[in-house]
């Protein structure tokens, strides 16, 4: 009797083609959408090598411009002068309803290092967990 040689079958292999599409078609409609979602006040923000965020939250931005006045985006008037203390409930506030969300801080390049540094402290004591800094990408 003779034997017989049975040849492996190749394995099925995935066609990652349509994947690597949608894949990109997502990057470029992040990369549109990403500008949009943070809202603030026009500062003059510094620049850094950084990563973005990978929160899909829609985060607190809390802005300081050169003036040292600061702006939250919570609220129909975010471009109105905002007391700290005014700002910090409104961030407890938030975050008690949603505890994930991000919060940033957008300051001027010409705003003191210690008023950034106060900032962040109150947001911290206010319930964040960890605050983010916004930067624009050198040049």
């Amino acid at each position: 009797m003779a034997s017989r040689k049975f040849k492996k079958k190749p394995m099925a292999e995935i066609n990652v083609v349509p994947y690597i599409d949608v894949m990109l078609v997502l990057l470029i409609i992040f990369m549109v959408t990403a500008p949009l979602l943070l809202q603030g006040v026009q500062v003059d923000l510094p620049q850094a090598n950084s990563a973005p965020s990978p929160n899909q939250e829609e985060p607190l931005v809390i802005s300081v411009d050169a003036q040292n006045n600061y702006y939250i985006n919570v609220g129909d008037n975010d471009k109105a002068i905002k007391p700290l203390s005014t700002i910090t409930d409104q961030v407890t506030k938030v975050l008690r309803v949603k505890p994930q969300t991000p919060v940033l801080v957008w300051g001027d390049t010409n705003v003191p290092y210690g008023t950034v540094v106060e900032l962040m402290s109150r947001l911290q004591n206010a319930g964040a967990e960890s605050v983010g800094l916004v930067t624009e990408p050198p040049r």
